[in-house]
């Protein structure tokens, strides 16, 4: 099984490229759902703030691969030549899926401040910010998770500051070498 991990900032276009790989029928798991379904357990909002207070606590009581453990419940009852993980944030869940699984490539999704601000309040997802003082609060949270590692040293590394249709002809080059 080839397994895709893609790492990139709140707003980079992780899901956008997380959907050209689903259009090909390979299955996507998100790593934020683990942290989402959290929140609805412990019967919090979707905000920002309870997110990464939900993150950092279940990090720091478990261990940095924790998020990655339990989407590697999921991950474990699948089948097929690929998949793809969606919303790593660090070196430590890499590692976690790269012991447990053969053939992990990642792929760092990066656009400019400006671009992932506007993009997130055109989205208006529940844990998007809406402020820009919220949006820096958020990125300075991420980047502590060791992102900025993951993105670092990624196999693949993703410019998105154009067109989607741009982006798309760039995830195909990475589907098209990872999947030969």
């Amino acid at each position: 099984m080839r397994v895709i991990c893609i790492t990139g900032m709140p707003g980079a276009g992780k899901n956008e490229v997380a959907k050209f790989f689903e259009e090909k029928d390979i299955p996507i798991v998100h790593m934020g759902d683990v942290v989402r379904k959290e929140a609805r357990r412990r019967r919090r909002r979707i905000t920002p703030e309870n997110l990464g207070r939900i993150s950092l606590e279940l990090r720091k009581k478990f261990g940095e691969e924790e998020i990655a453990r339990r989407c590697f419940e999921r991950i474990g009852k699948m089948k097929g030549d690929a998949l793809v993980i969606e919303g790593i944030r660090s070196l430590e869940e890499i590692a976690f899926f790269r012991k447990k699984l053969r053939n992990v490539y990642t792929t760092a999704v990066h656009s400019s401040q400006k671009t992932r601000f506007l993009r997130l309040k055109k989205r208006g997802r529940g844990d998007d910010a809406k402020r820009w003082k919220e949006f820096e609060e958020r990125d300075l949270r991420e980047l502590g998770y060791g992102m900025g590692s993951a993105i670092a040293l990624a196999d693949f590394l993703l410019i998105n500051e154009g067109t989607l249709g741009e982006l798309r002809e760039k995830v195909k080059r990475v589907y098209e070498m990872v999947m030969r």
